[in-house]
């Protein structure tokens, strides 16, 4: 019997809020343990939790972003259960008005493109943080965490394989960091994956009994750990064993889900509404406000880039995948810059020397103007492509100006053709064998005269024209 995985994803997006979702405590993250806490985030008797207004406004943007319908009555509710990390005995989020309802989000498929529909967005608090280990076993619990916004953004099970729910994890990142409400740093915590999967019958309608797979923090881990379950999942079935409903957790050491708890239904958190939070409604002047602020979002710029730019669907890619880059694109078409050439400069040598020092392109030493300047050099014939890249490698070092280091180092390109020609006849004159053997149908000896100008220009010698003159000369 064939199978089919479905999936649904569960994204918790730490919000880009300088402070915590009902107190003024720092979100800042790295600081030491239980220095970012107070009597609120804390629960401690008799404090009340007073709104971030700013957490309510990124849920709002998100959810426009996405085309969500943002509800004009909201309100939040307690969700209880015990854990070491949860000092109040329950979180407050959101269960029967969330901020957001429907929405999308799209992703590329095999040539294709499908959408991948949300149930909902929700607002709640996070937990801290438990730590066990040390010489003497020892748990620990760092409440630094406990009170920072997140954003839960809840699927369909519209997902059938691990690929798509790493492209969607992929695609929402991009969002999210676009419109400057998650860093998206996986690494740290601010973005994390939950997924909920099961299997069915090829053809079938209903659903298989599901498991959850809590907090991959890695696209690689997602795809591995959803791959293993699927795999799992059909074996027990194929075997005639049951599916337990049971919570799971990602061993990448192993390569395997490992079983932590039972799954618990929403019953079991006997939510209710908030007493110490007022519910929330929105004025509609006021989402329009914020809907108008939104900026151009990748899958429009990717478009906008292909249609307009004559780039190809992989540049595309590549320059819309951060905001940071794609803005830098734009800025240097704006100043002149033909976009193909842009674009190539940018994904190949200022992305590699960013790479080798470990550096974002805001914090580039050459601007789109520097490069623009570049490229008029080599338009006007002052330097060749290869003298670019050692022109641009100085750029980047010492943040000096192309025109400044071609005059500097004497890199301006040699384009007299009675001085190259002079230097073509030499070398002719000085490989007679290798001259023969070309007019004798051995084409693949051009590159060997072009090198031998080229030493002796040290590489300054105008390839067109030393192209033209060889050709001419060794008919």
């Amino acid at each position: 019997m064939d199978f089919e995985p479905v999936i649904g994803l569960e994204i918790h997006a730490q919000l880009l809020t300088d402070t915590k979702i009902f107190c003024g405590c720092s979100t800042r993250f790295g600081s030491e343990p239980n220095t970012q806490t107070c009597p609120v985030c804390t629960g401690l008797p008799g404090v009340l939790p007073v709104m971030n207004r700013k957490a309510i406004e990124y849920v709002v943007r998100t959810g426009l972003a996405l085309n969500c319908t943002i509800s004009p009555h909201s309100r939040f509710a307690r969700k209880n259960y015990f854990y070491p990390d949860l000092p109040k005995g329950y979180q407050i989020s959101q269960y029967e008005l969330p901020l957001c309802e429907g929405g999308s989000v799209e992703i590329a498929g095999n040539g294709d493109s499908k959408k991948i529909a949300l149930t909902r967005i929700h607002l709640e608090e996070d937990a801290g943080k438990n730590i066990h280990g040390g010489a003497e076993q020892e748990s620990f619990v760092d409440l630094n965490r406990a009170g920072v916004p997140l954003m839960e953004i809840v699927t369909e099970p519209d997902i059938r394989n691990a690929r798509e729910a790493a492209a969607f994890v992929k695609k929402l990142r991009i969002i999210l960091r676009y419109i400057g409400v998650c860093d998206g740093n996986m690494e740290q915590g601010s973005l994390r994956c939950d997924a909920n999967v099961s299997v069915r019958g090829a053809g079938e309608t209903g659903f298989g009994v599901k498991t959850e797979i809590k907090n991959m923090n890695s696209f690689r881990f997602i795809e591995r750990a959803l791959d293993y379950e699927i795999k799992r999942q059909i074996k027990a079935l194929k075997d005639g064993e049951r599916i337990v409903q049971e919570t799971r957790l990602w061993n990448e050491e192993k390569g395997i889900t490992e079983s932590m708890r039972s799954k618990e239904e929403a019953h079991d958190y006997r939510y209710f509404p908030d007493p110490d939070l007022v519910p929330i409604e929105f004025d509609p002047s006021w989402i329009d406000e914020m809907k108008a602020h939104i900026v151009e979002l990748p899958d429009v710029k990717r478009k906008r880039f292909i249609e307009k730019c004559s780039l190809p669907d992989d540049d595309a890619d590549f320059l819309v995948d951060e905001r940071t880059t794609a803005e830098w694109f734009e800025k240097a078409v704006e100043l002149g810059g033909e976009p193909r050439a842009v674009c190539n400069w940018l994904k190949g040598e200022l992305t590699k020397l960013l790479n080798e020092d470990n550096r974002q392109i805001e914090d580039s030493p050459v601007g789109p103007g520097q490069l623009i300047e570049l490229l008029a050099l080599i338009d006007k014939g002052t330097i060749s492509g290869k003298i670019a890249k050692t022109v641009f490698e100085e750029m980047y070092k010492t943040g000096k100006g192309a025109g400044a280091i071609v005059e500097e180092k004497g890199l301006v390109q040699v384009s007299d053709e009675s001085e190259i020609e002079r230097l073509v006849d030499a070398v002719i004159g000085k490989n007679p064998g290798e001259a023969e053997r070309f007019k004798s149908g051995d084409a693949k000896l051009m590159g060997f005269f072009v090198g031998q100008i080229m030493k002796e220009t040290k590489g300054k010698a105008n390839p067109k024209i030393v192209n033209e003159l060889l050709r001419k000369k060794l008919k």
